[in-house]
């Protein structure tokens, strides 16, 4: 992952936590439901964004660097992982 990306991915993670910190205050705090499920909507949204710009990064570094290489059984475990991130996202 390159210098630029992760300090991006860094900040994102900790806008998430502090948005997550306030939810449990307003859970807490019996704030309306449906302004919590906003707020969790908007932090899940935020992950997805940090995880987009993971899978990214990842296919531009490793991803291309087993596809190139002479090793079919590296190319075919990097494939199958791929596949398994998305097969496991579409489960949630």
């Amino acid at each position: 992952m390159d210098d630029m990306t992760r300090k991006s991915v860094t900040q994102r993670l900790a806008s998430a936590s502090g948005h997550i910190k306030g939810i449990e205050r307003m859970v807490q705090d019996d704030t309306y439901c449906i302004d919590v499920i906003r707020q969790i909507q908007a932090v899940q949204a935020a992950l997805n964004k940090v995880s987009t710009m993971l899978l990214e990064s990842h296919m531009r570094s490793c991803v291309v660097t087993a596809v190139q290489h002479d090793d079919p059984g590296e190319r075919e475990a990097m494939l199958q992982e791929i596949t398994s991130v998305f097969s496991i996202s579409s489960k949630l």
